[in-house]
């Protein structure tokens, strides 16, 4: 291992460069690890560092890890952008009413025939 406690950054960067390794900052603002046994160890506004080193990238990251079952995880996610009535995400109907210039409540009767397909939603409308 290296014993660069006292060296000079500078002349760290220039070793570094001429092993072939470049190191790069990542603005993470979340890091998770899922493990086997369902649990996720998560870091929160962490200090992350790529270094790749002749092909082989390897990530370094600091912070305060904290432990939490991945059910959690998945209970505390924020919903996607479905309503609560029926299965059809707004984007899709957005999508519609942008491509058929129709509005929001025929392009989501259109999308509820064509079973959710797209195409066959505005052919629908088309018609």
């Amino acid at each position: 291992m290296f014993g660069g406690g006292g060296m000079n950054p500078r002349k760290m960067q220039q070793m570094m460069e001429q092993m072939g390794i470049d190191v790069d900052e990542l603005d993470a603002t979340e890091v998770v690890i899922s493990l086997d046994d369902g649990t996720e160890v998560v870091f929160s506004d962490p200090d992350v560092t790529k270094m790749d080193a002749r092909g082989q990238e390897t990530y370094q990251v600091l912070g305060d890890p904290v432990e939490r079952d991945a059910a959690d995880a998945i209970e505390a996610a924020p919903a996607d952008d479905t309503d609560d009535d029926d299965a059809i995400p707004q984007g899709d109907v957005d999508i519609v009413v942008q491509r058929a210039s129709v509005p929001e409540d025929e392009a989501r009767e259109a999308l509820d025939a064509a079973d959710g397909d797209l195409a066959a939603a505005i052919d629908h409308v088309d018609e």
